[in-house]
């Protein structure tokens, strides 16, 4: 959606608090023994004392309150009674509705010690996010938000998940545009003042290329190479573009 009323920002910033209270709150929770069905249980009681509602159930009937996905498994893992081991990494990816607005963000979490080329892909889908960000203005084009990612992710060695990509957010989870994490040239279109997107790289340790599950709903990377997931919503402005769920 694109914003240009402050009752409508005001009632984005809400949603989008909630989304950072919940990833605040949870991620110190991610401890070898913990299981990702307890983590979402969290969730949703956070959630519930803001009136909030899990976005993917309420558009897509996912099983869950959040998105928890483990190690190779990219995004849309579910929640249940996998217990968590040291040296793995988690992607919490929360996405809130609350009072017909959405917003989403995720981060990816270090369970324990872990290698530290883990540790390195997960700085290296911050930096593409903070990239990515820095590249939405008013005016860029859309295609310069990919192109800034794939630079940062290609710089450090790791591969850019090209199938999985940003997306318009506001009434809905998914709307338009779609925001690549790679350069398109086809996606020249200029970003508008109060644009409403996530920026979201998906980033793995090997080739990047994913495939779906038969639970219809987690993507795992093809080679089983771990993947670290980095995302927030942001509201496309002429100069820093702001953040809602920082």
């Amino acid at each position: 959606m694109s914003i240009d009323d402050p009752a409508e920002l005001e009632a984005l910033q809400r949603a989008g608090a909630v989304v950072a209270e919940t990833l605040r709150e949870l991620s110190p929770r991610v401890q070898p023994g913990v299981s990702t069905g307890e983590l979402d249980r969290e969730a949703e009681q956070i959630f519930a004392r803001h009136g909030a509602r899990s976005g993917p159930r309420l558009d897509y009937g996912f099983p869950g309150t959040i998105c928890i996905s483990v190690d190779d498994e990219a995004v849309h893992g579910i929640p249940g009674p996998r217990r968590l081991r040291g040296g793995q990494i988690v992607k919490l990816d929360v996405t809130a509705e609350l009072d017909g607005f959405y917003a989403d963000a995720c981060v990816t979490v270090p369970v324990g010690d872990v290698e530290p080329r883990r540790r390195r892909l997960i700085a290296a889908a911050q930096v593409a996010l903070q990239r990515g960000i820095a590249s939405a203005k008013t005016g860029a084009a859309l295609n310069a938000i990919g192109a800034a990612v794939e630079r940062a992710v290609a710089g450090r060695g790791f591969s850019v998940c090209h199938e999985l990509t940003g997306h318009g957010i506001g009434r809905r989870i998914h709307e338009p545009p779609t925001v690549a994490n790679v350069y398109d040239a086809s996606a020249s279109e200029q970003l508008t003042d109060g644009l409403v997107i996530t920026v979201e790289p998906i980033i793995a340790q090997g080739r990047g290329d994913v495939i779906g599950m038969p639970d219809g709903w987690t993507v795992v990377t093809r080679d089983g190479s771990p993947v670290a997931h980095a995302e927030h919503t942001i509201v496309v402005t002429g100069g820093e573009a702001l953040v809602l769920t920082g």
